[in-house]
């Protein structure tokens, strides 16, 4: 039948008529045949497979749908179970860290400019040739910790402005009481000795020592604030005096540089007294001050400060009623082949200041601080302070020092600082005969002097990094005429100071 099939399509196609087909159109015809049957057989198996393909296709498309549904149904729920499928596992894994990320790029953003410092300060001191009746109390320990945090606020407009507070705690006097019994001018050879007021040697209170808030304005007002090249800054709360008046960056951090308070301030501002600080060293001010930086090589800044003083102004009791006023003029230069230089000067008036006989008198100062670097690891400092009215202890006072880098021996992040010191006495306390501290104590060796000359001292210390945040100084310290008295017996001071900052 297919034969015959074969034929007609033949025929019709004009290759074989049936009448006439020879043995050649024969044989010719039945390979076509042959090959036309090879050809169905093959196409019957392709169909087969094609057939089972699709059946395993669907079968596939069924499992992935399958899964699909179980992967949604799993990406609804918040919680894993151990039947979830492996991917749904992986998603939600991504999924929590990223809203990790996204709660912790909130959080950055939202403490973006915060800056927070922390530092424990611990001191051990001994001194030789203290009177044998204070012996017991020649070697001291004594600890300071300090937080402070700096929090920005939002700007309002070109202003920007910002609150600062700071944590202070510690125990222990080091040998200030020992040596403010001496009658010495330098009563503080340790300036980090901290003990709150009022607080009993067993407890370490913790007191808030500064709580501020600083206003930046760039000038002029209303102004574009990218061309602005001057700044108005206006400060008001509780304070640290030396924070805005009399810095320098050689001799101004007892927690790294020199430890006598002599080094850390102007003798007169800090050991003279004439700041009138509160018992924990603190006061209430406002603080105006106006920055040039139109040339940006020799910037300058002018600044005046009310602050609150004496025994009731400086604890918010009668705040300003007889005010410390103080004002400065700084500025920057580069000298010595383009090193860098702060330049300041100062003066100070308190209508009601206390003279060394305890009169209430007005006090009228001026002083000057100077840091300057002559070598890329050499950074030399001064100071000078003269009382113009009133009398102190003394009246004039003079230090000179230096810092010098560790990179000159290999050790580029030490420092090795060397000062000197003179303290004159002044011309009212010279004409008072001085009891010493041993008539304090009430025994039989007590005896009068007639203060005259300068107290000079001399501190070296060389501060050691042991690590980034970790630093040891050993310090020693040598007083001579202490107090202006020329038979008093030089005091020698030794100290190792650990310091941890971060």
């Amino acid at each position: 039948m297919k034969l015959a099939k074969i034929t007609a399509a033949l025929v019709v196609a004009g290759l074989a008529m049936p009448a006439l087909a020879g043995p050649k159109e024969v044989e010719l015809l039945n390979k076509l045949t042959a090959r036309l049957e090879k050809l169905e057989a093959r196409n019957a198996e392709l169909e087969k497979k094609l057939e089972a393909r699709n059946v395993e296709m669907e079968k596939q498309v069924k499992t992935l749908k399958t899964e699909s549904d179980e992967i949604a149904k799993g990406l609804d729920s918040p919680r894993l179970s151990e039947s979830e499928p492996e991917l749904t596992v992986r998603l939600k894994a991504v999924e929590k860290d990223a809203l990790g990320m996204k709660k912790a790029a909130r959080i950055a953003e939202g403490l973006e400019g915060i800056k927070v410092g922390a530092s424990l300060a611990t001191v051990g001191q001994f001194a030789s040739g203290l009177p044998k009746d204070i012996e017991n109390g020649s070697a001291q320990l004594n600890y300071r910790a300090d937080v402070s945090v700096e929090l920005p606020l939002a700007p309002i407009g070109d202003i920007d402005h910002k609150l600062f507070a700071h944590l202070r705690m510690g125990q222990g006097l080091g040998l200030n009481a020992a040596f403010s019994r001496l009658g010495h001018f330098a009563s503080a050879p340790n300036a980090l000795a901290f003990r709150a007021s009022g607080s009993s040697p067993d407890d370490s209170v913790t007191i808030l020592g500064q709580a501020w808030y600083q206003a930046a304005i760039p000038l002029p007002f209303l102004g574009f604030k990218p061309y602005s090249r001057e700044t108005l800054e206006l400060t008001f709360g509780k304070m640290d005096i030396f924070g805005f008046f009399d810095q320098n960056a050689a001799a101004g951090d007892e927690a790294k540089q020199f430890l006598n308070s002599v080094f850390v301030h102007n003798p007169l501002l800090d050991a003279a007294g004439e700041v009138g600080v509160d018992a924990n060293g603190f006061q209430p001010g406002f603080v105006a001050s106006y920055l040039n930086y139109v040339d940006k090589m020799q910037p300058w800044r002018l600044s005046v400060g009310l602050f609150g003083a004496g025994d009731k102004g400086a604890n918010y009791q009668r705040s300003l009623t007889s005010p410390l006023l103080m004002v400065q003029a700084e500025t920057q230069l580069k000298l010595f082949g383009g090193l860098t230089g702060n330049y300041r000067v100062y003066g100070w008036n308190r209508s009601q200041g206390t003279d060394f006989d305890g009169t209430l008198t007005k006090h009228t100062g001026v002083g000057v601080s100077v840091d300057q670097r002559v070598g890329d690891g050499i950074k030399l400092f001064a100071r000078y302070g003269k009382l113009i009215d009133g009398e102190l202890p003394f009246n004039q006072a003079a230090t000179l020092g230096a810092e010098f880098s560790g990179s000159y021996w290999g050790r580029g992040a030490d420092s090795l600082g060397i000062a000197g010191a003179w303290l004159q006495a002044g011309k009212g306390y010279r004409s008072a005969p001085v009891t010493t501290y041993l008539d304090e104590l009430q025994t039989q060796t007590a005896f009068t002097f007639t203060p005259r000359g300068a107290e000079k001292l001399a501190e070296v210390y060389y501060r050691y990094r042991i690590s980034p945040q970790f630093e040891l100084s050993p310090d020693f310290q040598f007083v001579s005429n202490g107090g202006g008295n020329g038979d008093a017996k030089s005091v020698k001071v030794f100290a190792l100071r650990a310091n941890i900052a971060y």
